[in-house]
């Protein structure tokens, strides 16, 4: 490539975990940022990346979503835009690609380990039964969206889990930095939109009745030394600490090795 737009995976923590072709896509282009608002390295990753690849930039929302300078870069250059985990799980790279294409510049994509990957292999569910995956936001001012729990629900109906990836960004802007939503946090969010949607919809009171005994699988720093993975239920998920950077997995209804692979991970609540 003489010149365009390189879309990096680069997995999801322990730069071990990064591939040769990343390596080598990231080292061979004249520019390379790092995308900081979607996903994180733990900062002591952060600081060797350099050492791997050479110097970089961080970029966050606005330089995404509004690309032309990123795409000028691209016309005379290679630019490679690093990201935590696969490129193409966010929408807004996926965008990102398209616009560079229809601006007629050359590209290419390197895929990279996905944590969402991981959180399914980790959890001892079968990938199969797995929905609608959805993310849980912060609420902003007053505005809570009710969203995630429909989807949570429908899954739930169709006896499917649900992956449930955390918010990172309590502004909604994505220009500051992340701010790593906790799993007690998740939980009390998750039942103020159980408050809220009861109130909305009176039908669907009894679909959410007894959600803190709903079970639930936290997936910490996953990808890194500290990985972790416990099962709990709702209500005891608040006893869940530690950790930088988490998911949830909300389980359906489990079979025989389902249900033993979760009873072996529970913390009592």
């Amino acid at each position: 490539m003489k010149a365009g737009l390189k879309l990096i995976g680069i997995g999801p923590g322990d730069l071990g975990l990064m591939t040769v072709d990343a390596i080598e896509a990231a080292a061979g282009s004249d520019h390379r940022f790092l995308e900081g608002y979607t996903a994180t390295l733990p900062p002591e990753q952060e600081d060797l990346l350099e050492s791997r690849i050479g110097p970089w930039t961080r970029l966050m929302r606005p330089d995404i979503e509004m690309p032309d300078e990123l795409l000028r870069l691209a016309r005379s250059s290679v630019v490679a835009l690093l990201v935590v985990g696969d490129p193409m799980q966010a929408t807004t790279h996926v965008d990102l690609l398209l616009r560079a294409k229809d601006a007629g510049l050359d590209t290419e994509m390197v895929p990279g380990i996905s944590a969402t990957t991981l959180a399914i292999t980790l959890s001892g569910l079968q990938s199969y039964r797995f929905g609608r995956q959805v993310t849980l936001p912060f609420p902003y001012g007053d505005y809570l969206p009710v969203s995630p729990l429909k989807y949570i629900l429908d899954n739930k109906s169709r006896n499917l889990h649900t992956l449930v990836l955390l918010d990172l960004d309590p502004t909604g802007l994505g220009v500051a930095s992340p701010v790593h939503m906790s799993p007690a946090e998740a939980g009390e969010i998750l039942l103020k939109m159980v408050e809220k949607y009861s109130v909305e919809d009176d039908s669907e009171i009894g679909a959410v009745e007894d959600v803190s005994d709903w079970p639930m699988i936290v997936l910490s720093d996953l990808g890194t030394r500290g990985s972790r993975v416990c099962s709990t239920n709702l209500r005891g998920i608040s006893n869940v600490k530690g950790g930088r950077i988490h998911c949830l997995i909300l389980p359906s209804s489990m079979d025989d090795l389902e249900q033993s692979s979760f009873d072996e991970m529970y913390v009592d609540d």
